[in-house]
Order: C-alpha cells, then structure tokens, then sequence
C-alpha cells in the first residue's frame, strides 16, 4: 500500500512539472505568434499606403512626379524591410516550435523509462514477495515435520520407557 502511495505521489509531481513546462513553452509561442501576427498588420497597413501612393498623382496633367515614385519605392522598400523582419521572426518561431517538439519527445521518453523502471521494481518486488511467501510456506513445511518428528521421537520414547518399566516391574514380580 506504502509503495502505491509514493508511486502515485512520484508520478504526480512528475505529472505537475510536466505541465508547468509545457505552459511557460505554450505562453512564449503564443508571444512570438502575437509579435509576428502585429507585424503582418503592419505590412498590411504599410501596403496600404504603398497602394494609395501609387494612385497619387500629383503632377502636370494627372501625371506622378519623381518625389511619387520616390515615396512610393520608400514605402516598398520599407515593406521589404518588415517582410525580411518578419521572416526572421517566423524562423524563430519555427525554430522555437520544433524546440518544444523535443522538448515534448524527450518527456515522453523519460516518461516511458520512468514507467519501465517503475514497472520493472514492481515486477521485481512481486518476485521477491512471491519467493518469500513461498519460503515461508517451506518454512512451516519444516516445523510441521519437525515437529510430527519430535512427537514421534517422543512418543517412541515413552513407548520404550514404558516397556522397560513393565520389563523391570515383571522381573521384579517373579
């Protein structure tokens, strides 16, 4: 009973670390996601402008002028510059992901040697309880013997006691 208690309560702690882990890895995903997704928002917001610049015209005759083409490859370039960002950070993300994904195969393979181990002592110890209930059963085997033997051994010699007095009690008689 004592070593089901402390299996149980070693298996939890393990349990309980275990998810404690997985949480603080899950909250910094979810934190590079957020980061990730506020970037896209603003290349989006940013290729809006890109987009509205183009329409801008503000030159002779409906026609852009250089400072047009000028704004408008400033806001490309600067939406190039966020999406080099944001393929850092996706390759981040990624890198962190695949992270988590060991991290989760090396607790499911120190979980599954912990059980075999766990499992293994039980086997062992329900041997060794096994081989004591059956020296025990050997044991009481003997002292059943022993104990037939030594009342065989005493009642012989009563039998021969009792015989010599009837011997000496007969020689004396005659």
């Amino acid at each position: 009973m004592m070593k089901k208690i402390l299996l149980l309560v070693l298996f939890s702690f393990f349990l309980v670390d275990t998810y404690a882990q997985i949480s603080a890895d899950s909250l910094a995903y979810q934190a590079q996601r957020k980061k990730i997704n506020s970037m896209l928002g603003q290349r989006k917001q940013k290729f809006g402008q890109y987009d509205e610049s183009l329409s801008k015209h503000t030159g002779i005759f409906g026609l852009q002028t250089k400072n047009d083409i000028r704004r408008s490859n400033d806001i490309l370039m600067d939406i190039v510059k966020t999406d080099d960002d944001i393929f850092v950070q996706l390759k981040v993300l990624l890198d962190y992901k695949t992270f988590e994904q060991k991290e989760v195969q090396s607790h499911v393979i120190d979980a599954d040697t912990s059980k075999m181990g766990y499992m293994n002592t039980i086997n062992r110890l329900r041997d060794q309880n096994e081989k004591l209930r059956h020296d025990i059963e050997l044991t009481g085997q003997d002292q059943q013997k022993s104990k037939q033997i030594s009342l065989g051994i005493i009642f012989a010699l009563i039998f021969v006691v009792i015989l010599l007095l009837r011997a000496r009690f007969v020689k004396k008689d005659k």
